[in-house]
């Protein structure tokens, strides 16, 4: 105790240096512990939301903004596909799919993406209700906990939707406001913050939203709906009117029917909630189909995706393939960043060690006193190493500190931006071995000052004063 004190005394008497490589040290500890922060959190992000998915088919373009849009929904999509272009991988009696998701993306609530879908969806991400009940009409929604918890809505609040990815008045469609009628459980994964609804509920926003009158969104933050070119989305406009969709229980719609008309109410029938359902309407689009193999080795699975995009024009991509690809594009700029906190905590070292070698050679008097009062050589090592241990432990507090506050700062941009949640009060095992690194560190730099200091010959120390 005597020995830490009196450590302690010797290093806060010089605070200029002291500030100095605390600083230095702590610069590199901190870029080193963000980095460990954000890797961490990102990786569990992109691992969670994989959900056992093995692939996923949509239109041509890239595959990686493919997978990034209807996986993890933080990209606009390549466009979208017919039903009756899918049709045989939505087979429930395919001998290679286990399970195929449809995905119909285009419109955002206050930038929380509405996703038209079916049931199987919530299985792939194990979503449970915690409060209502499934979609079963259109215009009826779940909404994901983080959705829930951000805009405040509730069971049987209703709002309308905008076009594109933005949050954006200017394209706000003009329809009969969504439902709400479930909110699912927290699950960590991308579906809290999702708002689900049925395929067919997106078909309709889009057939009977005035685009004529609403601006066009930029490619950046919305998928184009005009297949045509003739400005609107490529569907019949007389597609709604006294069709029976082949007696399948949807009742027929006058054109005037929808004026002034609640689409919240239960008048509409029953809608697509199945892929069976889904195959009545063939010449209907979607935006991806999300796929799981029944057997993910069999030679068959495996060369799909090659049979698809060289045979059909959609395209397939595997998401663990495309996810690596994204690893190894950002992979780069963590090495760099991960080198120059390593420079920085070398650098930091050498201070460390000029500092308690400059202040061993002042106190060359007082050690040898310690010596002539009965202190032993290793008490001289023990102190100087406690000096340097102490230095490294304070600059370990002060990155560890710096760290987590910008992570914290990073978080609230990501969830602004992306939605995606991210904290900076998580704490990584790493961290403790960061701080075992860093007092490894400032013994290192204290190892030639306390061998001198041990080694010091007394008599001539003292005839020198």
């Amino acid at each position: 105790m005597k020995l830490l004190k009196l450590a302690w005394n010797n290093i806060i008497h010089n605070p200029l240096n002291l500030l100095l490589s605390i600083i230095l040290f702590g610069l590199g500890i901190g870029l080193i512990n963000f980095l460990i922060l954000f890797n961490t959190q990102l990786k569990n992000k992109f691992d969670s939301n994989l959900a056992g998915i093995d692939l996923v088919i949509g239109s041509k373009g890239s595959p990686l903004q493919m997978i990034l849009s209807s996986m993890y929904h933080v990209d606009a999509p390549t466009g979208n596909v017919k039903v009756s272009e899918v049709k045989a991988f939505l087979n429930p009696k395919h001998p290679l799919i286990k399970a195929a998701v449809p995905l119909s993306l285009g419109d955002n609530y206050k930038s929380y993406r509405i996703v038209g879908t079916t049931d199987s969806l919530m299985s792939f991400y194990h979503a449970t209700l915690q409060q209502g009940k499934f979609y079963d009409r259109d215009l009826e929604v779940v909404i994901g906990r983080a959705v829930a918890d951000d805009t405040r809505l509730k069971l049987g609040d209703k709002f309308k939707s905008s076009h594109g990815f933005n949050d954006d008045d200017d394209l706000a469609h003009d329809h009969a406001a969504f439902k709400v009628v479930g909110i699912l459980n927290g699950t960590g994964s991308v579906i809290d913050q999702l708002i689900l609804t049925n395929p067919s509920t997106v078909w309709k926003v889009h057939d009977h939203s005035n685009e004529e009158s609403a601006p066009t969104p930029s490619e950046d933050d919305a998928i184009d709906h005009d297949h045509d070119g003739d400005g609107h989305p490529d569907h019949d406009p007389e597609e709604h009117v006294d069709h029976d969709h082949d007696g399948d229980g949807i009742p027929d719609h006058a054109a005037g029917d929808h004026e002034g008309h609640d689409h919240s109410a239960h008048d509409h029938g029953p809608v697509a909630r199945t892929n069976a359902e889904l195959l009545n309407y063939p010449d209907k689009e979607i935006t991806t189909l999300l796929i799981k193999f029944r057997n993910r080795t069999n030679f068959q699975a495996l060369s799909m995706p090659r049979s698809i995009n060289d045979n059909t024009d959609m395209q397939a991509a595997s998401p663990a393939i495309e996810i690596n690809r994204l690893y190894a594009m950002i992979g780069s700029g963590r090495v760099m960043l991960e080198w120059l906190a390593a420079l920085i905590g070398i650098i930091s070292a050498i201070s460390i060690f000029i500092v308690l070698l400059k202040s061993m050679r002042e106190r060359k008097y007082e050690l040898a006193l310690i010596r002539v009062m009965g202190g032993s050589r290793s008490s001289l090592y023990s102190l100087i190493t406690i000096e340097g241990m102490i230095m490294t432990a304070i600059g370990f507090f002060v990155g560890f500190i710096l760290s987590h506050i910008g992570m914290e700062i990073l978080a609230g941009s990501l969830k602004s931006s992306y939605k995606y949640s991210f904290t900076g009060w998580q704490f990584m095992k790493e961290e403790w071995m960061l701080l075992g690194l860093s007092l490894l560190i400032g013994v290192v730099a204290s190892l030639i000052p306390a061998i001198s200091a041990a080694k010091m010959d007394i008599h001539e120390t003292l005839n020198d004063r």
